[in-house]
């Protein structure tokens, strides 16, 4: 029993590692530039990025790739593999993690919010939290609306989750899951921010940066 779930774990976060590492937004870039993404802008390779020094169609086509490879990761394990839930959000965890640390491009890679937003977009209503899906959406558009800051968004939007997996969805594995998955984003946002912090201390100008 032990090996069986050891070994189902494995299969599934390598399933989503593997498949969050495809690095669509360097592919797109080099195609329409022919440069390197992680040379451009903040180097960061990520949809936003890519709008930034590529354009808005290579921008889309890459959101299009980062949030379908997370939504593949959940489909496979779940509908394919028939693996349990713990699982599936395994996969879900290492399609973020292959997004963030891509083993083709020396472990760079994006700030995993492209995929995050992918394996939401399937596990939840996979699993009955439809509505938590839309209340996690609007923690997300409002501030947006407000600040234009979509790094500052996706934050909140991360930060309320766990609440939203306790007081919604009365489950402790998807609190658990929730701050797993924060933790992984936060890992790649936070020299991000300190270094925007660095370069301008006034929190009241970051925050209404882009």
């Amino acid at each position: 029993m032990v090996v069986n779930a050891f070994v189902s774990g494995l299969i599934a976060i390598l399933t989503g590692y593997f498949l969050g590492s495809f690095p669509s937004a360097y592919l797109f870039t080099r195609w329409i530039t022919g440069k390197d993404i992680r040379k451009l802008g903040g180097g960061n390779i990520g949809g936003l990025n890519t709008f930034k020094e590529a354009g808005i169609l290579p921008a889309i086509a890459v959101a299009v790739f980062d949030v379908g490879k997370g939504a593949l990761a959940v489909a496979i394990t779940h509908y394919t593999m028939h693996l349990d839930k713990p699982y599936v959000l395994m996969s879900a965890l290492g399609a973020v993690m292959g997004h963030n640390w891509m083993p083709w491009l020396k472990f760079s890679g994006g700030k995993g919010m492209g995929a995050t937003v992918g394996t939401l977009v399937l596990i939840l209503p996979v699993y009955g939290y439809t509505k938590e899906l839309a209340i996690f959406a609007a923690f997300i558009a409002m501030p947006l609306l407000i600040t234009r800051n979509i790094a500052l968004s996706n934050g909140i939007g991360l930060l309320a989750l766990p609440f939203i997996a306790w007081l919604s969805m009365h489950s402790g594995t998807m609190v658990v899951w929730s701050i797993a998955l924060g933790l992984i984003i936060a890992v790649k946002f936070t020299p991000t921010a300190l270094a925007a912090l660095q370069k301008n201390p006034n929190i009241k100008d970051y925050i209404k940066g882009s």
